[in-house]
């Protein structure tokens, strides 16, 4: 790669980050999630605690899908402070908790053979704040104190030019093309309970918020989903196959700190 161009690349890098949150090529791994003991790690979070057996087996009970895919990995971006996904005893039962601090946590498991119906996900959650200053619909203050991510498969002949260099510079920066769109529910701290927003970068992210402001801060929200009604009042289309899901806390864009913890979900297909 000349010079020039993987200099361009990596000032484009925040950009891509921002949408290589669900990537989901069955055939490879990031390369950053590969490196076993060279991942970075956040000071006191260890992220070797991923691949304890007695943490996948709780993960695996705790966060339920359909038969099939990858186990549950830790999905760490370039240049991004990770911080890792503890387990947590709360009074409504186990949880994952993680401790953000700048930093971005993915936890993501892909299916090597799509999920070609999915139906419903319920889910819970709890934070004990909010990012300062996050603004989800605005590039450079989109932070989340939590999420759930799910990636679907479709025909990227529909995509726009704009799109489809962002996939190549995924692909170059990573190993992995976007997928090709993201649905998301998000705690966000200023819109409305059941509002849409498109990412800042790239209309192949849609968020629809479940939970905003901080009223409910300190305290455990339940939800349940209807996916493709979700999808397709996002993306005004149906969804295509399901290749990934995840859950993520990120307060990199605003540099905040906060704890989150992740309850049961659910994940069916019909």
């Amino acid at each position: 790669m000349r010079g020039a161009t993987k200099n361009r690349l990596i000032r484009a890098l925040p950009v891509v980050a921002a949408t290589l949150l669900l990537v989901a090529c069955a055939t490879h791994a990031p390369q950053f999630e590969e490196r076993g003991a060279a991942l970075p790690e956040s000071p006191g979070r260890d992220v070797g605690l991923h691949q304890q057996a007695e943490w996948r087996t709780a993960v695996d009970e705790l966060l339920k899908t359909p038969p099939g895919g990858d186990a549950w990995q830790p999905f760490l971006l370039p240049g991004k402070r990770f911080a890792a996904f503890e387990l947590a005893k709360q009074p409504a039962g186990a949880a994952l908790s993680v401790i953000a601090d700048g930093s971005v946590s993915i936890l993501r498991k892909r299916f090597d053979k799509a999920l070609p119906d999915v139906d419903r996900i319920a889910f819970s959650w709890k934070v004990d704040g909010l990012p300062g200053d996050a603004r989800l619909g605005e590039a450079g203050k989109d932070d989340a104190p939590v999420r759930i991510l799910l990636s679907f498969d479709g025909d990227r002949s529909k995509w726009t030019g704009r799109n489809h260099r962002m996939s190549e510079m995924s692909r170059l920066l990573t190993g992995e093309e976007l997928p090709y769109a993201t649905l998301m529910y998000v705690w966000a701290n200023h819109d409305a309970p059941e509002t849409v927003i498109v990412n800042a970068r790239t209309d192949r992210i849609r968020k629809v918020v479940v939970e905003s402001g901080a009223k409910q801060v300190g305290h455990w929200r339940d939800y349940q989903r209807n996916i493709r009604a979700d999808f397709v009042r996002a993306f005004g289309e149906e969804p295509g196959p399901l290749r990934a899901v995840a859950i993520m806390t990120d307060t990199d864009n605003t540099q905040s700190s906060l704890r989150a913890w992740y309850g049961r979900m659910t994940l069916t297909a019909r």
